[in-house]
């Protein structure tokens, strides 16, 4: 459904999501989680997600479990979105499989699981999820419920750089680099603060700062001051 464009739009969207559309409840949730042309509200905006969940709609499913594994709407409640991104990945939702897997990964909610984390990671992977592609990469470079496999791992880094990942932007930067291709991994770290989150920007500086290649530890400080501001 595309985004209302008038108020007569959006009262309509309104109305089809009060009469139960659960793509009208998906559209509108994501609106009011938005603020985007009306007021913020973050709590209505999580009924609606899961009221399009109860109806079997992936995206709303998996919106419901973003909601309350930040806290938005709702005080954060991980079981609860953990199985709402479980939902969202057994209905074939590739953003969903990408959730479900980060929590058996870390095993927060649920008992870890990697060799389950991976497996869902690689099915995200196949349907054109960058960001999975970057875990399952990692599993490959660590050898972790898998034997160690650095050309699959390059595989998956390039993939993901290559999709926009900035997490796959810093590794595929990595293994470039350990090849000797230093020119080439410059240009891969350079593009990460376009799209990374301040937390990664910090935690990747400090890895940079560490570098005995001072271009490396020139962006780690750019990545640091960007972090910081």
């Amino acid at each position: 459904m595309q985004a209302p464009t008038s108020a007569a739009d959006l009262a309509q969207l309104t109305q089809d999501a009060a009469q139960g559309n659960p793509q009208a409840q998906a559209a509108l949730a994501q609106r009011l989680l938005d603020g985007s042309g009306v007021e913020r509200d973050a709590p209505r905006a999580l009924q609606l997600f899961l009221q399009a969940a109860a109806q079997q709609h992936a995206m709303a499913a998996n919106m419901a479990g973003r909601c309350l594994e930040n806290g938005w709407g709702a005080p954060v409640d991980l079981p609860r979105a953990t199985a709402l991104y479980r939902q969202a990945a057994e209905a074939g939702l590739e953003v969903g499989m990408y959730n479900y897997a980060n929590q058996l990964a870390s095993g927060q909610a649920i008992a870890q699981d990697h060799r389950k984390a991976l497996g869902w990671y690689s099915q995200a992977a196949s349907l054109g999820h960058f960001k999975s592609m970057t875990k399952a990469g990692r599993y490959f470079e660590d050898g972790l419920v898998v034997p160690q496999d650095l050309g699959q791992a390059f595989s998956s880094y390039r993939q993901a750089a290559e999709g926009g990942d900035f997490r796959g932007q810093f590794c595929y930067a990595g293994m470039l680099a350990a090849q000797g291709r230093t020119e080439e991994a410059l240009q891969w770290l350079r593009k990460v603060p376009a799209t990374a989150t301040p937390k990664y920007l910090a935690e990747a500086g400090q890895l940079l700062l560490a570098s005995p290649n001072e271009a490396f530890r020139e962006i780690g400080r750019e990545m640091l001051a960007r972090a910081a501001a």
